[in-house]
């Protein structure tokens, strides 16, 4: 078994059609493994996080007894895009495991939500937050180095506290991106093999080649999504979590999961609006 299928085009040249449809399965599989491993890991063999003292210290009376973390328009952004997400998965790959209905104009409709959603996105986050606090930086780097090394038995100082995202956030959200984006540009140049009222269908704006690895590309991010779901859900609902999660539903989180994660140097801490 292959990844790509591929057929013989009117003119006798292999192209390729699509990905291989087991791959949801092996997608969403590698998601409930990670689920699982991370759970016996989490439960059995992890050790208590310890962080170095930060060279700022911060009295707790100082700070609001709920920390601003996402605005209201970040929070929206992230649901409309979970929502969308959701429904181009279902509409998308039930039908390729056997549930049948009528599927496309659901799923382009989704789709148009996804990439209004990104662009939005986009705008506010280059223009309206700290466009580079969800990108790694060095101390990121520096303090994954030093967490391995303590996790292997190895001397090394502990880590700093994190600043408003963790490292694992920071890799989760690149990861997503190129994800989505591959997902929301393909999906954009194939509506206009499909008709709908905002463009006037178009099969031939591309050859054969180009369009069967568009839809290639846009079938790997796809299942890619399936995995990369499970596990963001996952670590949603972790008990360690909540509070992050809370955020994303209310803006705020405690002031205690502010000082006890959070270096108030690389994340400096807001009132609740």
């Amino acid at each position: 078994m292959g990844i790509v299928e591929w057929a013989k085009s009117p003119w006798g040249q292999d192209v390729p059609i699509h990905i291989f449809w087991y791959l949801i399965w092996v997608s969403a599989i590698a998601g409930l493994v990670f689920l699982v491993g991370h759970a016996i890991w989490a439960r059995y063999f992890a050790k208590p996080e310890e962080f170095a003292p930060g060279p700022v210290q911060v009295q707790a009376s100082s700070l609001p007894e709920r920390v601003a973390r996402h605005s209201l328009a970040a929070r929206m952004f992230h649901w409309v895009m979970a929502a969308s997400m959701f429904a181009l998965l279902i509409t998308a790959f039930l039908p390729k495991v056997g549930v049948k209905f009528a599927w496309v104009q659901w799923h382009w409709i989704a789709g148009i939500v996804l990439i209004a959603s990104i662009l939005f996105h986009i705008v506010h986050a280059s223009f309206f937050m700290d466009f580079w606090a969800i990108w790694p930086d060095r101390q990121d780097i520096k303090d994954a180095g030093n967490r391995l090394l303590r996790a292997l038995g190895k001397p090394a100082p502990p880590p700093r506290r994190f600043a408003k995202y963790p490292l694992e956030n920071k890799m989760y959200h690149a990861a997503i991106v190129l994800t989505g984006l591959s997902v929301a540009i393909t999906g954009f140049f194939m509506m206009f093999r499909v008709r709908t009222p905002l463009f006037t269908r178009n099969p031939y704006l591309f050859g054969d080649m180009t369009w069967g690895m568009m839809y290639v590309l846009h079938g790997l991010a796809g299942v890619g999504l399936i995995a990369l779901i499970t596990i963001h859900v996952y670590f949603a609902v972790r008990p360690e979590k909540l509070d992050i999660t809370k955020s994303m539903i209310f803006g705020t989180m405690s002031r205690e999961h502010y000082l006890e994660h959070h270096d108030p140097e690389r994340w400096v801490a807001g009132p609740a609006e």
